[in-house]
C-alpha cells in the first residue's frame, strides 16, 4: 500500500486539523462538518494528481484550447454516518463521480471492549474497472474498512482503490495494509501513534460521527 501523508508538510491543512481536534471549537457541529469537508477537498486535489488524464479540447469565445482532462471513472464510497462530510468534500472536486454508501458499526456482543464490525446497508453502482475512493474520517483499528471492502467485492473489481481518511492510527494502517490489495493508496491528513483500550485514536478527536451529527443512543 502506498501511503500519502499530507500532514508531513506544513499547509493550511494544519488549521483545519487543529480545529477539529480542539474540544472547544469542535462542539460547533456545523463548523466541524465544514472543516472535515475542507480536509476532504484538500485530499481530493492531491489524489487527483495520481489519476489518468487524456487530451481534450475546449472552445472558448476566442479560440480552441487543448486541455488534459480526467479519464478515470470515479466512485466515492463513504461509510455511514461519519463519512458524510468527508464524502461531500471529495464530491466537491470529483463532481461527476458516482456515489456509494455503506453502513458499518461496532457491535459489542458481551458489553465489553471486544467488538465485531456489522455491515447492514449497501447502495452502490457497479465498481468494475473504476477508481473507488473509500471515505472514512477515522482509521482506528482498520476493521471497519476491511469489512466494508469485503462487502463491496461482489459489486465488481475496481481499477484502483484509494482510502481517504482524516486521522489514522499506526496500528490501523498496518491492519489495512495486510488486508487490502498491494496497489491500494491511502490518502491521510495526519497520523497519530496509538489506540486506547476501546480502540479509539489517541490523541485523535473523539467520535467523528457524534461531533458531526449529534450523540446517538
Amino acid at each position: 500500500m502506498k501511503i500519502h501523508h499530507l500532514g508531513q508538510n506544513n499547509s493550511v491543512l494544519n488549521t483545519f486539523l487543529s480545529e477539529i481536534r480542539d474540544q472547544k471549537i469542535q462542539k460547533d457541529s456545523m463548523r466541524f462538518r465544514r472543516n472535515i469537508e475542507r480536509i476532504g477537498e484538500i485530499l481530493a486535489y492531491e489524489l487527483s494528481k495520481s489519476l489518468s488524464f487524456h487530451e481534450g479540447f475546449v472552445e472558448t469565445p476566442l479560440a480552441t484550447k487543448k486541455m488534459d482532462l480526467l479519464s478515470d471513472a470515479v466512485v466515492v464510497c463513504s461509510i455511514l454516518r461519519a463519512g458524510l462530510p468527508l464524502h461531500q468534500g471529495l464530491l466537491n472536486y470529483f463532481d461527476k463521480a458516482e456515489n456509494a454508501f455503506i453502513s458499518a458499526f461496532r457491535h459489542h456482543p458481551n458489553d465489553d471492549e471486544h467488538f465485531d464490525i456489522v455491515v447492514e446497508y449497501v447502495a452502490s453502482p457497479n465498481l468494475e474497472g473504476k477508481i473507488m475512493l473509500l471515505a472514512d474520517p477515522m482509521l482506528a483499528t482498520g476493521q471497519s474498512l476491511v469489512a466494508v471492502f469485503e462487502a463491496l467485492k461482489k459489486l465488481g473489481n475496481p481499477k484502483e482503490t484509494h482510502i481517504v481518511s482524516v486521522i489514522a492510527a499506526q496500528e490501523g494502517i498496518r491492519f489495512v495494509e495486510n488486508h487490502f490489495p498491494e496497489n491500494t493508496h491511502l490518502w491521510i491528513a495526519t497520523i497519530d501513534d496509538q489506540l486506547n483500550e476501546k480502540g479509539y485514536i489517541v490523541p485523535g478527536l473523539g467520535d467523528a460521527g457524534d461531533l458531526a451529527f449529534g450523540n446517538k443512543l
